[in-house]
């Protein structure tokens, strides 16, 4: 759909669809899903919206627990971002997460959605403590490529961009993007469906900054472990996730313009 008439628009996802980042908790996420949403319906104005992704989820969770809900609100476009939930894990499963994500491209394009997806910035060059597990991230993008050429899926080379790696566009946990970052990710997945006014500027590189020396990144990375990766490890010692209790924060179709709450108490909230 060139035009950009799109109707009805669902999220699928994790933390980063969820708008991890971009707000918070008590003044409510964005991300780049609502920012794509609020373009789309600059567009649209008649634009339905959900958003059923939950931090925390692996792709297989997803696929089980969002997956059947998205169907059956009958989307013409949805985004499908998952798996780095699974990068981080000792027992990763290239295999079984990539094909965890192509069952869900292929349910959707097979009723008849324009999916959307992206592939994943080089995790080394974010936090280089993480670098042990460069090659997953990049053979995952590989295998994301291969299931979306196989169903017809836009891809967000988001992977493939210098700029995705500027500490500018991620929040201090590295794991999650920024308000910036949710804004350069917007612009990538609209480029991709070919939205009327999207371009190429979401890849230009930001202005230059000052670059740390040795012995500040190097305590830069220790502050980090201790801040974030000690407590995300305690986490997965323990069988816990940051997503527990959790439901999505928009899990059915409203006007971009409506929140949850306010669709509740008007009726707003029926799907069309």
């Amino acid at each position: 759909m060139p035009s950009g008439g799109y109707v009805r628009y669902v999220a699928l996802g994790d933390s980063q669809t969820e708008g991890l980042g971009d707000g918070d908790d008590n003044v409510g996420l964005r991300g780049f899903a609502d920012r794509l949403a609020e373009h789309l319906a600059a567009l649209n104005p008649g634009l339905r919206y959900a958003n059923l992704a939950v931090r925390g989820r692996t792709a297989g969770q997803v696929r089980t627990e969002q997956l059947g809900s998205a169907l059956a609100l009958c989307p013409d476009l949805a985004t499908v971002v998952a798996g780095v939930n699974d990068l981080l894990r000792p027992r990763y499963n290239a295999a079984e997460v990539a094909g965890q994500v192509e069952e869900m491209f292929a349910a959707l394009t097979d009723a008849g959605t324009q999916v959307v997806t992206l592939t994943f910035p080089d995790i080394g060059k974010i936090a280089p403590l993480a670098r042990p597990i460069r090659s997953r991230v990049f053979d995952l993008n590989t295998r994301i490529r291969a299931a979306a050429a196989r169903h017809g899926v836009a891809v967000a080379e988001t992977g493939r961009q210098t700029v995705t790696t500027d500490p500018r566009l991620w929040t201090a946990d590295r794991l999650h993007a920024s308000p910036l970052g949710h804004e350069r990710i917007a612009a990538a997945l609209a480029q991709a469906i070919h939205l009327p006014g999207s371009d190429d500027a979401w890849t230009l590189p930001l202005p230059p900054h000052r670059v740390p020396s040795g012995r500040q990144a190097a305590g830069a990375e220790l502050r980090w472990a201790a801040a974030y990766l000690g407590p995300w490890l305690t986490r997965r010692l323990r069988g816990q996730s940051s997503g527990d209790g959790r439901t999505a924060k928009r899990p059915r179709l409203l006007p971009v313009s409506a929140t949850p709450d306010s669709a509740a108490d008007t009726g707003q909230g029926k799907s069309a």
